[in-house]
């Protein structure tokens, strides 16, 4: 079974920074996109960054010269470094990866971790 396990949500004073980790475990023969999704009650949930095996990235503007996402394919992990927060990045973050696995390619979600930011 392939799991994503998120970590490193907390609470955070505007402009703090936090890290969030997202580590992909199970039979797992490559993957292709590792994102990171965010929502908040009563809204959809919304890209917040992505990258690709290849290493291209991108980022939701509200974001950009912010956030930074990495990620370490040995380990099946990706990060997301989250600088100078603001109070509306407040969220739920999701971790999204697109895996190979033996039962084919699967679009696997993690549990999701909370990033509260006061002000």
């Amino acid at each position: 079974q392939v799991q994503l396990v998120e970590s490193g949500g907390g609470l955070v004073q505007a402009g703090g920074s936090l890290r969030l980790s997202c580590a992909a475990s199970g039979i797992i023969f490559s993957i292709n996109a590792m994102n990171w999704y965010r929502q908040t009650p009563g809204k959809q949930r919304e890209l917040v960054a992505g990258t690709t095996s290849g290493g291209s990235t991108n980022y939701a503007d509200s974001v950009k010269g912010r956030f930074t996402i990495s990620r370490d394919n040995a380990k099946k992990t990706v990060y997301l470094q989250m600088n100078n927060l603001k109070p509306e990045d407040t969220a739920v973050y999701y971790c999204n990866a697109d895996a190979y696995t033996p039962r084919g390619y699967l679009e696997v979600w993690g549990q999701g971790t909370l990033v509260t930011v006061s002000s």
